[in-house]
């Protein structure tokens, strides 16, 4: 092995994980900071706590105690891994105590000039070859690092709170950051049990970068009064397969921290439209309406408050018969779904055109960016992950849509066992317009270079819980799906939020030069 592979004075691989008898340091010791120290104390390391106010890093040590208490209630640890854990933990009164560590994480409060100095003075007291990190979520790994006489081995390491529960990790490298530092912090954190991703310092990293459609164009579709957030959360579960919905979800992390991420992003894109905040959610924070941490939100969320139920249409009668023009994509699961329902299915396969037309002489398409009003009687299904596993159905109509055109339309999701929720006549309706938006912002950060393809869709189903990421979605998706429905919100909506970015445009493109007539 040569000597440029290795680290000063050591003799251990640049890209190994830190051994388990090395120190790690955490400095912060608030939610973040104790979560973190808990995935390192379990995962066999020696753990210093260092907090700049005196007696936290010693109450943090106690409750992370107490949690290990827990787990061994739990029956996730034994006592005797407990007790050696704990002997393992140590507060510390003074910085030049953590002097000892391989690694030291900072989760102190977001402001760069703090964390610049607290690493400017860590760089003087531990060995050459510690590793520095910032567990920032929203300052620039660049800036925190530009303070260093060696910023070669500073990164981010960004948890996803609570961090002994939620696996993913994203490595971030700032301008400076050498690879073999970058490296070492993937194999240390995949050694804990985590899934690290690598990305590259740029607004949002991953996961804060893309998500934001899911928040905005849910907060969007309400304040546009389509549809209620109780509707918008159900139909965003239900047939999009997400594990909360935007409204339940911001009030469960907190209006004023998703808003303030929102806007940091926002700010940093130097106020890209496609990242623009909700002027609805703004007024919830201005209103102190922060969420179940101040027991109300979008909803009340005192204990036992009742939850406001989705809009879910009355029982209706199921058409006698459809006829399908063409294979009904994106949901070609529907056309055998209504074969098996007892629905007579007439097939007319044509060139053009996805739809099903009604008895009553009405129409039924998939939503692709248009609207109802835009014709003369047309009523649009929502996208769904799996139109099977789906529990509920989005339908949206034109106020002059023919009653019996929707009531058609209502049953006939009825009679595949779904409920129906009718919204406004909104392009693109709620998942497609959501899943669209993650998709373009995802291939938008790829060709920039944030990260692969593969870790994108890990970090957004890892950090954020999706059920898909945005490129296996997208593979899911009739070539050009996404694309060509934000081209038609965007002639809708001409501010540039949905116009499809360049990336996106390519990436169609190379898919369909990749098809079987190329």
């Amino acid at each position: 092995m040569s000597a440029s592979a290795v680290e000063p004075n050591t003799g251990v691989p640049r890209d190994a994980a830190i051994d388990p008898s090395r120190t790690v340091a955490v400095a912060g010791t608030g939610a973040m900071g104790r979560g973190i120290a808990q995935v390192a104390l379990v995962a066999g390391h020696p753990v210093r706590l260092y907090d700049s106010l005196p007696g936290r890093a010693a109450e943090a040590a106690e409750e992370i105690g107490a949690r290990l208490d827990r787990l061994v209630a739990k029956g996730a640890m034994t006592a005797a891994e407990r007790d050696a854990a704990r002997s393992r933990l140590h507060p510390a009164a003074a910085l030049d105590e953590l002097s000892d560590a391989a690694l030291v994480i900072e989760a102190v409060v977001e402001r760069l000039t703090v964390k610049q100095e607290l690493l400017r003075a860590l760089e003087e007291i531990v060995p050459d070859d510690c590793l520095l990190a910032t567990n920032t979520s929203s300052l620039s790994v660049t800036a925190v690092a530009g303070a260093l006489r060696r910023p070669d081995r500073a990164l981010g390491l960004h948890f996803f709170n609570p961090a002994p529960l939620l696996p993913l990790v994203e490595v971030v490298s700032g301008f400076a950051t050498g690879e073999s530092a970058a490296a070492r912090a993937r194999e240390t954190v995949a050694a804990w049990g985590k899934t690290p991703v690598s990305c590259a310092d740029l607004p949002g990293f991953i996961v804060n970068r893309i998500a934001r459609p899911f928040y905005a164009e849910g907060f969007a579709i309400h304040e546009e009064r389509a549809a209620d957030p109780a509707t918008i959360d159900a139909v965003l579960r239900e047939s999009g397969g997400f594990r909360m919905g935007p409204f339940e979800l911001t009030d469960l992390i907190g209006q004023d921290v998703n808003e303030a991420v929102t806007r940091s992003v926002w700010e940093s894109f130097h106020q890209n439209v496609k990242f623009t905040p909700s002027l609805l959610q703004r007024r919830l924070v201005e209103a102190g309406l922060l969420g179940r941490k101040s027991g109300r939100g979008w909803y009340d969320c005192a204990r036992g408050a009742e939850r406001p139920e989705p809009h879910t249409a009355p029982p209706a009668d199921p058409p006698a018969y459809v006829v399908a023009e063409g294979g009904l994509d994106p949901a070609p699961q529907l056309l055998e779904m209504i074969a098996e329902s007892g629905v007579t299915l007439r097939r007319e396969p044509e060139d053009e055109g996805t739809r099903l037309l009604l008895p009553g002489g009405g129409q039924l398409a998939p939503a692709d960016g248009q609207t109802s009003s835009e014709f003369r009687d047309v009523v649009y299904f929502d996208l769904a992950l799996d139109y099977r596993a789906a529990t509920r159905i989005a339908l949206s109509a034109a106020p002059h849509t023919a009653e019996r055109t929707l009531q058609e339309a209502i049953g006939l999701f009825q009679a595949l066992g779904k409920k129906v929720s009718v919204i406004g006549d909104v392009p693109g309706m709620i998942v497609a317009r959501t899943v669209a938006m993650l998709i373009d912002l995802a291939a938008d950060a790829v060709a920039k270079g944030v990260a692969t393809e593969d870790d994108v869709d890990t970090a957004m189903r890892l950090g954020v819980n999706y059920p898909v990421g945005p490129f296996e979605w997208n593979r899911r998706l009739p070539q050009g799906y996404a694309h060509d429905l934000l081209e038609s919100l965007h002639e809708r909506v001409p501010t540039g939020r949905y116009a499809p970015s360049l990336a996106l445009f390519l990436h169609t493109s190379a898919a369909e030069r990749e098809g079987p007539d190329s």
